[in-house]
């Protein structure tokens, strides 16, 4: 094992490095470096690749068949993890064996920022899907007047400050590889003919793939929305649907999973593989000095200070990086399928990126305690691959390169495609329309320009990988990984003031954005990308240093890294305050001096207050947009032949899209077909955003301007067209309130009516109930009495038995007057209540005493269960004793009627506690069914079954709960009674009710 570590260092120097080894290096590396064949690994990244195609293939077939992957909110948030390319994984530990912690901000950042996703990338996510915006060059172009050259300038810089970025990618491939195929003194693959390097050849395949499933069809991915609904949804649909690629998104969630795991496992295996754990690790690191220092937040200053100034920098450039890489950007913006993703995302992303950068500081401890003495921070970008090579693990090593590849065909293929798309639609677009080329092809009868489109984003793909791998061969030895990224964000990020202000700032301008993007990324090339440049050796090395560091010519004050006298700063933090503070400035400054033009003032209205004049969330994406009610104002004025703009859509999204685009207006206007449509400005506004979406917004606003008599429109003229919008919206949402509150009420009476209609059925009920209970005694009295009025010789025996029946009858007539008679007292409130001190033991003797025969006569046993009798002075219980004894007598006679005939058994049971006396009447009866429990306290409801249920008027029950909810307690059904039925009902010691008899 001991010399197999030992390798390490000649391991990690020809890839990384590229260099000739250090002879200290050589002396302490035995003779035999373990290496893998060049076609094994050759044939494990193309089954990679493959595998990717396959998931991407998958998802696409699920797209076709409307069951959308990227549907799903964690896709959505794996997909985010593009961000941490070959960087993260090989970069970080390099920049970790150097400065420790300070690999920490870039990731810092972009989890701060996801805490603002649902302000700020939301109001990105519904503007792009409302104006069908493809890359941030459109939004940026789009949002101050749909300026070509605005959108142009910022491809340009896209262009300069990525192709180093995607060099980065193809360099951390070719250091991957020679980690694990060269053997000691082969020469580095710089050195190889190109036509050798199998950095190219995974290039181009990554191109092939990026291809594939990233240019199916301009205007929308092949899994845009699944296949195309008709009528006002289908028109919402694709005023909503901007240029998505499902199979590819599909593809970087995958990658995603298996970049994490792979690093994971390599930081696993070298934390307890290698050594004994963090703490042992830690504890070696602390031992030697150099490497203790790592441990500290001053490890990444060269005076042993904690540089915050530094740290903030960094952390705020990593958080404007996130939204403005153009990778991230599609991502998070452009293949956005709905807002509410955003909610997981703010949460699940920073927790990727927790996890993705838990091994980085164990795995560059590691490689500098195993690497030769002096050899280690050299070489630390390639430790993922060099330790588990090392320690005789190569397919751990093969593992760990797979997942470098997977980070850097992630990043690498997301980013060709939205650079080819801005490159199309922002620089190869324009000059087709300036020099006549379109037009031409017009003219000539060539309609049908997908094809054309197509062709120039797929070379426009091959093109931008060609050029990343031609500076990899040039420079690409020059800079470490990290540096490369840095200079790459610097450049981005002066997308910044234009893009936040263009959301919150209606005053930006068009020449506000083009001054400052042109004064920022001036000040980024002199101050940060040629001094770059210089220290890799492009610029002429004699007077180098003095250029660096007294400026030309000797002007101390023109010093790139020290301009206007700004010292104390390092090389990046100094190049972001020069480039950013003049970027911002310049924007403030030239947009109040010079306001908006119409133009410009109609698209910021549209973009400011998106949330304010947009269509709602509900209408994204299931409701229609199109009505004038929800849909955002149209600010144009003029006059278009329907055949023109027709024409001009066949020509750029094809005929079958050109002809459901203009079906679905029709449908949605009521007519019955296409050719009845009379084009007026929303027409021309849903023709140019659909053009928008396959050519970018600047190229649709002239193509559509050349078809149509467009007239210019006023600053007064966007005021009243505003003002008539939010007249129209207003009326809409009016109309939208009045059928709420129409459709409320007529709920409401719904509700009510069926409320009157069970009310009548209850009294139809009660009315039958109460007439055959008052008919049955009456009857019998009536019979009874006639027979003795008939007989006066009758017996006197039976005389007096046909007399106690008439006087039970009686009886029985009178408790039932009296019950309803309770009852409507009660609910009108001229009930008479008495409070006085009761003793609830005395009145339960009482009750069970009365009804004693009645159970006695049912061949039912009656059992009365009391406390013990509480020492003095005894809390006090006001009642109406009245009032108790009538719910006892209530519950009692209830119990007799349901016990059975044969070994019926009822319980009368009395506890008391510190908040009161609970009574409980057990029956061992057939029970309450469970459909009816909740109804068993209603007026005029009965429990039991058709075979079980007595004769009465169902108000025993209701009464009885009324009376002890007067003196403040509560009368339930226990569900958990093992057999029969359970009522109880709890009354509070010392109810403070008056002995006037009021109620409370």
């Amino acid at each position: 094992m001991s010399q197999a570590l030992m390798a390490l260092a000649l391991a990690a120097v020809p890839a990384a490095a590229m260099t000739a080894v250090p002879a200290p290096v050589l002396a302490t590396v035995p003779a035999a470096v373990p290496v893998l064949a060049a076609s094994t690994v050759v044939l494990a990244a193309l089954a990679y690749l493959a595998a990717l195609f396959g998931v991407a293939w998958w998802a696409e077939r699920r797209a076709a068949a409307g069951r959308s992957v990227i549907g799903r909110a964690w896709v959505y948030a794996l997909s985010l993890a593009v961000y941490c390319t070959a960087w993260t994984y090989f970069g970080s530990v390099g920049r970790a064996a150097t400065g420790g912690l300070w690999f920490l901000p870039i990731y810092l950042g972009p989890t701060l920022g996801m805490m603002l996703a649902w302000l700020v990338v939301r109001k990105l996510v519904r503007i792009t899907r409302q104006q069908r915006i493809t890359s941030i060059a459109d939004f940026i172009g789009s949002r101050y007047g749909k300026s070509q050259l605005l959108a142009g300038l910022v491809t340009l810089i896209t262009v300069v400050g990525i192709v180093p970025y995607i060099a980065l990618q193809l360099k951390a491939i070719a250091v991957g590889y020679a980690l694990l195929t060269q053997p000691p003194g082969a020469p580095p693959a710089a050195a190889w003919p190109w036509w050798r390097d199998s950095t190219l050849a995974i290039a181009l395949a990554m191109a092939l793939f990026t291809m594939v499933f990233g240019t199916r069809r301009p205007g929308g991915g092949a899994g845009a929305g699944g296949s195309a609904a008709g009528g006002a949804a289908g028109l919402a649909e694709r005023l909503q649907r901007q240029e998505r690629h499902e199979g590819l998104v599909a593809a970087i969630a995958a990658e995603s999973v298996v970049k994490l795991l792979a690093f994971m496992a390599v930081g696993a295996y070298v934390t307890w593989g290698l050594f004994d754990g963090p703490g042992a690790l830690l504890a070696q690191a602390q031992s030697r000095p150099e490497l203790a220092r790592l441990l500290t937040l001053g490890a990444g200053s060269a005076d042993g200070r904690f540089a915050w100034d530094q740290w903030l920098a960094l952390m705020a450039l990593a958080m404007l990086s996130l939204l403005c890489l153009p990778r991230q950007f599609q991502v998070m913006v452009i293949e956005n399928v709905d807002e509410r993703h955003l909610r997981r995302a703010s949460w699940a992303f920073p927790a990727y990126l927790l996890l993705i950068n838990l091994f980085v500081l164990p795995i560059a401890l590691a490689g500098l305690l195993l690497a030769a003495p002096g050899s280690g921070a050299a070489q630390a970008d390639g430790f993922v691959i060099a330790l588990p090579l090392a320690a005789g693990q190569p397919g751990l090593a093969l593992a760990a390169f797979i997942g470098g590849l997977s980070a850097a065909t992630g990043m690498v293929m997301v980013e060709a495609i939205a650079v080819a798309t801005m490159v199309c639609n922002d620089l190869v677009m324009p000059l087709l329309l300036r020099t006549g080329v379109l037009h031409r092809t017009r003219r000539a009868g060539t309609g049908d320009l997908t094809g054309l489109l197509l062709g120039i984003r797929r070379a426009g793909i091959a093109a931008i990988l060609l050029l990343g791998y031609l500076y990899f061969r040039l420079a690409g030895e020059a800079y470490a990984l990290v540096s490369i990224g840095l200079i790459s964000f610097a450049a981005v990020a002066q997308f910044a003031p234009a893009l936040l202000g263009g959301l919150y700032w209606k005053g930006g301008t068009r020449l506000g954005a083009l001054a400052g993007l042109l004064g920022g990324f001036a000040l980024w090339v002199y101050t940060l990308m040629l001094p770059s440049l210089a220290r890799s050796g492009w610029l002429a090395a004699p007077g180098r240093g003095d250029w660096l560091l007294q400026g030309p010519e000797g002007w101390a004050l023109l010093a790139p890294e020290r301009l206007l006298g700004l010292q104390g700063l390092d090389p990046l933090t100094h190049a972001l305050v020069w480039s950013l503070g003049v970027n911002t400035a310049l924007y403030v400054g030239v947009s109040l001096w010079r306001g908006p033009s119409p133009r410009e003032a109609a698209q910021a209205l549209l973009f400011v207050d998106v949330f304010q004049r947009g269509a709602p969330a509900a209408a994204l994406p299931g409701r229609a947009a199109a009505d004038a009610g929800t849909s955002p104002p149209v600010f144009w004025r003029g006059r278009a032949r329907l055949a023109d703009l027709r024409a001009l859509a066949q020509r750029f999204v094809g005929a079958a899209r050109a002809a459901q685009l203009f079906d679905d207006h029709a449908r949605a206007q009521g007519l019955a077909d296409a050719a009845q449509i009379v084009p007026d400005a929303r027409l021309v506004q849903l023709v140019e955003t659909e053009l928008g979406g396959a050519i970018g917004a600047a190229s649709a606003r002239v193509m559509v301007a050349s078809v149509v008599d467009e007239e210019p429109l006023a600053m007064d003229d966007v005021l009243r067209m505003l003002d008539e919008a939010s007249q129209l919206r207003g009326h809409a949402q009016a109309l939208e309130a009045q059928q709420q509150a129409l459709r409320r009420a007529t709920d409401g009476l719904r509700a009510a009516n069926e409320r009157l209609e069970e009310l009548d059925r209850l009294k139809d009920d009660f009315m039958s109930s109460v007439t055959h209970e008052l008919r049955t005694p009456l009857t019998s009295i009536r019979a009874l009495s006639e027979l003795m009025h008939d007989d006066p010789d009758m017996a006197p025996a039976q005389r007096q038995q046909f007399l106690a029946i008439v006087v039970a009858e009686t009886e029985r007539l009178s408790r039932l007057v009296n019950q309803v008679l309770d009852m409507a007292k009660i609910e009108s409130g001229h009930a008479e209540w008495r409070s006085t001190p009761i003793d609830l033991r005395a009145l339960l003797q009482r009750a069970v005493d009365t009804t004693a025969e009645m159970f006695h006569a049912r061949g039912a046993e009656l059992r009365l269960h009391l406390p013990a009798p509480a020492p003095a002075p005894a809390p006090t219980l006001l009642a109406d004793e009245d009032r108790l004894m009538q719910v006892l007598m209530n519950l009692l006679s209830n119990a007799a009627k349901f016990a059975p005939a044969v070994g019926g058994c009822v319980s009368v049971m009395l506890d008391c506690d510190a908040d009161g006396c609970t009574v409980r009447v057990h029956d061992n009866g057939p029970g309450v069914p469970v459909a009816q429990r909740a109804l068993i306290f209603e007026k005029f409801r009965q429990g039991g079954d058709a075979l079980h249920r007595p004769a009465g008027t169902g108000l025993g029950l209701p009464i009885s709960r009324q009376i002890v909810e007067h003196f403040g307690g509560r009368m339930w059904l226990e569900a958990d009674a093992a057999q029969g039925a359970c009522f109880a009902f709890a009354l509070p010691w010392q109810h403070s009710h008056n002995a006037s008899g009021d109620k409370p």
